[in-house]
């Protein structure tokens, strides 16, 4: 057999004094609550009707603008692969081949971040991180130079037989995070997805702003990221741990510092849906 192929404002919130007995714009006779002072129905139900009205802030920036980093132009891509299961030792070791030269090679102004497939997750996928010194102009210089690049070419028709799906992001990198350095291994890293509800991006920047400080005595925070192309308002965060045990044993420790929970409290709220995966670094990732 041949082998197969393989806010509400707080102005809002003021409700009309009532009064407790005549004030001085009340004239004589009149009746009780009468006056252009007075507490009427109208005003109640006006009031009422504030509390669901969301009071939005002008902003003069985007959230990009405000989350990323400045000193920096980097941009990211993210790319998962899901992979025929018979063909993903195939798919490796061609990977391994060929990325690494456009890591490697100085005419392309893009790196290896880091690839691993998922242990925990989706099955039989590879995810590769890349990073493009210089935004999206050097994005768009290295994908012209691979358009001529035959040795890319043929990779890019021998990895399509394997595959059963792709897609991609780019990214912009959290001001607060650490920046993605090569680590040495042997290390298993986490990356949590977080589909957040629209308008909230900027929230959610301020409060991990806040709680980053909780999750660095391990060394475990590699990479805060939010997406600008392909779906929005998306966030992923990059971890690493020696093992699972160690993975549980620092988790537990963030909820022992003060103020770890108040990120999980009004964080929580923001969230769409979540996503876990647990990674193994390949042999080329610089993040081992």
């Amino acid at each position: 057999m041949a082998a197969r192929v393989c806010s509400i404002s707080a102005s809002a919130l003021r409700r009309p004094p009532l009064r407790r007995g005549p004030g001085p714009g009340h004239r004589a006779g009149a009746a009780p609550g009468a006056g252009p002072r007075a507490y009427s129905k109208d005003s109640e139900s006006s009031w009422f009707r504030s509390l669901f009205v969301h009071k939005v802030d002008p902003r003069k920036d985007a959230h990009s603008t405000l989350l990323s980093k400045k000193e920096t132009s980097n941009l990211y891509k993210i790319q998962f692969h899901n992979v025929k299961p018979e063909c993903l030792d195939t798919y490796n070791s061609l990977t391994e081949a060929v990325l690494p030269k456009l890591h490697l090679d100085p005419d392309y102004p893009c790196a290896l971040v880091g690839n691993w497939n998922t242990w925990y997750g989706e099955q039989d996928q590879a995810v590769h991180l890349w990073r493009f010194s210089g935004g999206y102009p050097a994005l768009m210089d290295c994908m012209n130079k691979l358009k001529s690049n035959k040795e890319y070419l043929e990779f890019r028709k021998e990895r399509s037989k394997m595959l059963l799906s792709r897609r991609n992001q780019l990214l912009l990198e959290f001001s607060f995070w650490n920046e993605p350095q090569p680590r040495e291994g042997p290390n298993i890293y986490e990356l949590r997805t977080y589909k957040l509800k629209p308008g909230t991006m900027i929230e959610w920047g301020n409060n991990w702003a806040r709680a980053i400080k909780y999750r660095q005595e391990n060394q475990e925070a590699v990479g805060g990221f939010f997406s600008q192309i392909g779906e929005l308002y998306v966030v992923h965060h990059l971890w690493a741990y020696k093992d699972l045990q160690s993975r549980e044993e620092t988790r537990n420790a963030a909820w022992r510092k003060r103020g770890w929970d108040e990120n999980v409290y009004y964080t929580v709220p923001l969230v769409r849906n979540m996503e876990s995966r647990i990674m193994i670094p390949l042999k080329i990732s610089p993040l081992q």
